[in-house]
């Protein structure tokens, strides 16, 4: 059963006011959606970010109020990414509700590669961006109730941790710990949207930890053969350990949203 979310630019077209009419909208839909066909649906609710403080209230209102089942962010918020000091205070209201957290790429602070849409390279690049940017401030280690998935594989930070880690660790900052950063970058969860590849699925599945690996398959924004083309890769892996596939598929999921167990 698939839970839906708004995806990038997000709700925070440019004007404040408007976000967060729009946020509301968007929460408000969400919500009905599910009351319908809850044994079908589950939401993500969005708020206005950068407006941190309608972002707050916004995501008090949908936890609290609709029953959201979590809340999505985008990878950055006109730029700002989420290990911010300024987004502290959402973090800290998410964290006291021990919320779910989908974290959907954005188009990144810079100019398009010419022949290149955002989603075809831009969009992983932003997502390990955000990732590392949270962890190397604190984020991660201080709101420990979160659980953060990471959309498409999480990026390349799968690939590239251990760079990340030894990197800080010996030249960025060496009062950093590398086991303490890897440590980190382990408590992020990672859907499969168009990354269940021969070459991404090894490395997703050595990285990340047991029962934090979620199916995903980002429709309806990829298209049906899309969709297609990374199932496929999905279920014909060879190198499942006992119950792993039932995982992916389902049973990480349920464990994050119970309320959607049947």
């Amino acid at each position: 059963m698939p839970a839906s979310s708004v995806t990038s630019p997000g709700v925070h077209l440019g004007d404040d006011a408007d976000a967060r009419d729009l946020a509301r909208a968007v929460n408000e839909y969400g919500a009905e959606v599910v009351k319908d066909h809850p044994d079908r649906f589950g939401h993500f609710a969005s708020v206005p970010l950068p407006d941190v403080d309608a972002a707050v209230a916004e995501a008090v209102y949908a936890l609290d109020v609709l029953g959201a089942d979590g809340v999505v962010l985008m990878s950055n918020a006109h730029g700002k990414y989420l290990g911010d000091a300024d987004f502290e205070p959402l973090w800290a209201e998410l964290d006291r509700r021990s919320a779910n957290v989908f974290v959907h790429p954005a188009q990144p602070p810079m100019t398009l590669l010419p022949g290149t849409p955002a989603p075809l390279a831009d969009y992983v690049f932003d997502t390990t961006r955000t990732a590392l940017n949270m962890v190397l401030n604190g984020v991660m280690d201080r709101y420990r109730n979160v659980r953060v998935i990471l959309s498409h594989g999480g990026g390349f930070l799968p690939y590239a941790a251990y760079r990340f880690s030894g990197l800080t660790a010996t030249v960025v900052d060496p009062e950093r710990d590398a086991e303490d950063i890897v440590r980190a970058l382990k408590r992020f969860y990672f859907d499969t949207a168009l990354s269940a590849s021969p070459s991404a699925l090894p490395s997703l599945l050595a990285f990340a930890e047991p029962g934090h690996v979620l199916y995903g398959s980002d429709w309806p924004f990829a298209p049906t053969e899309a969709g297609s083309y990374y199932n496929h890769f999905l279920e014909t892996y060879p190198d499942f350990a006992p119950g792993q596939a039932a995982a992916v598929n389902r049973g990480n999921a349920e464990a994050l949203f119970p309320r959607l167990t049947r």
